[in-house]
């Protein structure tokens, strides 16, 4: 029998549209826990690999959050979105007929290493007290403050434009979305995020993980 409340540490792969506090509340309910928390946000629109800590797991959270990060997914160029991704509907467009291949593979120069960026608008960053993402839905203008992010890989894995699929590792606190939009920029273009899913962290696999009726059924057949 497993004993949650002890301490355990879960692999789960969070499906498209749930929050990441609605896995961790799936891992609660179904395995009768009292103390459980998760090592790293996934924005709902993005799928794959949650790791949830239960019992004495939970005091390793904080060194799992700074584990680095890998990610799969598509921009998709052409257009930007004010959100940077799917949540909000296209503000501009632009003409995309002369990108070349080449132009896609050199814009990713730019974003490897030490690179300074702007998380969106709309995300969960708190700017005087409340998530930004909160301020930025009614409308209110919003300053948020740059700051310094690594990516040790950004390759492209393939290209059907205005479609681009990418992977990239990178460290704790780096915003893909934020990626994109800039991404669109080097090209004197727009972009945004169509698609995202975390793949690792540190030595964690999605591969490895279960979803939420995964989770509820090893639950009951550790009963």
């Amino acid at each position: 029998m497993i004993d949650y409340n002890e301490g355990q540490l879960i692999l789960i792969d969070k499906p498209y549209g749930k929050t990441s506090f609605q896995a961790v509340k799936h891992v609660k309910y179904n395995a009768k826990v009292k103390k459980v928390g998760h090592a790293g946000t996934l924005d709902p629109l993005a799928t794959g690999l949650l790791i949830i800590c239960t019992g004495k797991w939970t005091k390793k959270i904080t060194n799992l959050q700074l584990q680095e990060k890998e990610y799969t997914g598509t921009f998709v160029l052409g257009a930007t979105r004010p959100s940077f991704d799917m949540e909000t509907e296209i503000d501009k467009t632009f003409d995309i007929s002369n990108i070349t291949e080449d132009d896609i593979y050199n814009a990713t120069k730019p974003f490897t290493g030490i690179i300074i960026q702007t998380p969106p608008i709309y995300s969960a960053v708190k700017v005087d007290g409340k998530r930004a993402y909160e301020s930025a839905r009614k409308g209110e203008e919003i300053i948020i403050k740059s700051k310094h992010v690594e990516v040790t890989v950004f390759e492209i894995t393939a290209i059907r434009l205005p479609e681009i699929d990418f992977k990239i590792v990178c460290s704790k606190g780096t915003y893909i979305r934020s990626i994109a939009n800039d991404f669109g920029k080097e090209l004197k273009n727009g972009a945004y995020l169509s698609s995202l899913r975390r793949t690792r962290i540190g030595e964690y696999k999605v591969d490895d993980a279960v979803d939420f009726e995964g989770f509820k059924n090893l639950v009951s057949q550790s009963i």
